[in-house]
């Protein structure tokens, strides 16, 4: 995978997409499979925390997140999704409803930046269409 200069968090959820990808066709361990990934990085080191929660928060809540996309999908079937687009719809809502350092805007606008380095050139307008209305949904929650 590219390894991104921009940013140390944008190379963070880099390598959680890289470990979530790897672990989709791994029989290995979740942890295994992450510290390969950050052995691999030198850089993601300073931010192996945050990679550790994101990437736990989305094997943990795999299955609550994939009913929320399929909650938001319009005209399409989930198995059709691309799979990098599926797991940064996951990082994106793992990011929104669990980790409050992190502005649900932000979160967003990463997912939907990454896509554009690692999926479909249609990606980027569908992460953004289905993340935006999970977190308005989510407000929606909130102010209840």
């Amino acid at each position: 995978m590219i390894v991104s200069n921009l940013h140390p968090r944008r190379n963070a959820r880099e390598g959680v997409l890289e470990a979530l990808f790897a672990q989709e066709y791994s029989e290995e361990k979740p942890k295994l499979v992450l510290d390969r990934v950050l052995d691999s990085n030198p850089n993601r080191k300073k931010n192996s925390e945050f990679i550790e929660i994101l990437y736990f928060c989305v094997i943990d809540n795999v299955g609550w997140a994939d009913d929320l996309i399929k909650l938001h999908l319009q005209n399409w079937e989930f198995s059709r999704v691309a799979q990098v687009d599926r797991l940064l719809l996951r990082m994106g809502i793992c990011e929104i409803f669990f980790i409050e350092e992190v502005p649900p805007k932000v979160s967003i606008s990463e997912m939907v930046e990454i896509s554009k380095v690692y999926s479909t050139d249609e990606s980027p307008s569908f992460i953004n269409g289905i993340l935006d209305a999970v977190y308005k949904d989510f407000q929606k929650k909130e102010i209840n």
